[in-house]
């Protein structure tokens, strides 16, 4: 029997929580994200990576603060509805929708990138029916495979590094002078976030852990910390072992750099652990969507049909449907780089919204200095205007469109 008025398990704690997010992260910048943001600014990329940390640390705490005060499902919707109003729980839920269901295609496309170029559409299809199978086998499933994808995915990390430093293609001398305007160094930045917002996905999970007033708090920054380590590590192997210009001509960077090392032998290995891990992102994002949707959908933003947990499995079934659909038709019509860029867009504005909620935390709800909350909506802002202006146009209308829909939905409801 369906009902809508059933409540999550809570089943996870903070381990559990960190490999989703560690999950969630890895595979998306270390994989896919290092070509946009070499094709901005070259070698600067290692100033946008910077950047692009502090703001994501910055909109970790706001959102672990938040999810500590506010233990539900949803995310930023539901801080932005209870923190700011309706209408901008509204903004941040649809952009987290949007966002997520563009980083969704962008993880497809990076499986069929690495894994058959030549077919990438067609094995990133494959890719999203196949998640979606294994997540409506229930979260723990959903857990326990991660935790064999993150694996995966760190030893092609461990095979790049050793492989890039023991050969001779690795130059130090390639690193300076770091290239790039100020401008361009922002827009790598921008690129660059979209590998850090998986921490985001823990913050969804807030009807599905035990005790989320200690775990969210605790695995966000854990997760986002160990992380930050690993892209800074892989940066600048790639930029010393590969010219920027060369990364930013591939949807695979990370093969080019397996291809030019001493362990090149071992480059098929870089290729499947780089389809695996974004397979890994693939798994986590499909259900924090669609527990975004299950939250507005509760309150009448979605359709209502979305808000239905199944009985047996304990899950939002018709929600991660529906997101699965929507991202196979993204996979048909995007390319790699616009997915990215879109994605950055939505989820940026969604993030300005978690920062602003932050600001409304009493001081005894307050976990860290206000200045924080502020640098982190500052740098949203500015990352997210510093996209390229037709991927900011295009994610503005897409925005703007959810707005208006919702508007005319209350009118006639």
């Amino acid at each position: 029997m369906d009902t809508a008025d059933r409540q999550l398990q809570r089943t996870l704690g903070v381990s559990d929580a960190v490999v989703i997010g560690a999950g969630s992260m890895i595979g998306a910048g270390v994989f896919a994200a290092w070509a946009p943001a070499a094709a901005a600014a070259g070698t600067g990329l290692l100033i946008g990576l910077g950047v692009a940390g502090v703001v994501a640390f910055c909109n970790a705490t706001s959102s672990a603060q938040l999810a500590a005060v506010h233990p539900e499902s949803g995310g930023t919707y539901v801080y932005g509805r209870r923190r700011l109003g309706p209408f901008w729980g509204h903004l941040a839920g649809w952009g987290f929708v949007v966002g997520k269901t563009a980083s969704c295609a962008a993880m497809a496309l990076t499986v069929g990138a690495y894994l058959w170029p030549e077919r990438a559409r067609a094995i990133a299809v494959v890719a999203v029916i196949g998640i979606t199978g294994v997540n409506l086998g229930g979260l723990s499933r959903t857990v326990a495979v991660t935790k064999v994808l993150l694996a995966v995915s760190m030893v092609a990390l461990t095979v790049v590094v050793v492989s890039g430093w023991a050969g001779d293609a690795a130059d130090v001398g390639r690193l300076t002078p770091l290239g790039g305007s100020v401008a361009d160094q922002l827009r790598a930045a921008a690129y660059l976030f979209f590998a850090f917002a998986g921490y985001a996905r823990i913050a969804t999970l807030g009807e599905e852990v035990r005790d989320p007033a200690r775990t969210i708090p605790r695995a966000i920054p854990l997760a986002l910390g160990g992380v930050l380590v690993v892209y800074a590590v892989v940066a600048i192997t790639a930029l010393a072992v590969v010219p920027a210009a060369e990364l930013a001509a591939t949807d695979a960077p990370l093969r080019l750099v397996a291809d030019a090392g001493a362990l090149g032998g071992l480059a098929p290995v870089v290729r499947i652990g780089a389809g695996i891990a974004a397979l890994g992102v693939l798994l986590n994002l499909i259900p924090g969507i669609s527990r975004t949707s299950l939250a507005m959908a509760r309150r009448r933003e979605l359709p209502s049909a979305l808000a239905v947990i199944d009985a047996r499995r304990s899950l939002p079934i018709r929600a991660e449907l529906t997101v699965a659909t929507v991202v196979v038709a993204l996979v048909v019509v995007l390319d790699l780089e616009r997915a990215i860029g879109v994605s950055g867009l939505a989820v940026l504005t969604y993030y300005a919204i978690t920062n602003a909620a932050a600001l409304t935390l009493s001081a005894e709800e307050r976990r860290w200095p206000r200045p924080v909350a502020v640098t982190g909506l500052v740098g949203c802002l500015v990352l997210a205007f510093a996209l390229p202006a037709d991927v900011v146009i295009g994610g503005v209308i897409v925005l703007v469109v959810g707005v208006v829909i919702r508007q005319a939905a209350a009118r006639l409801g």
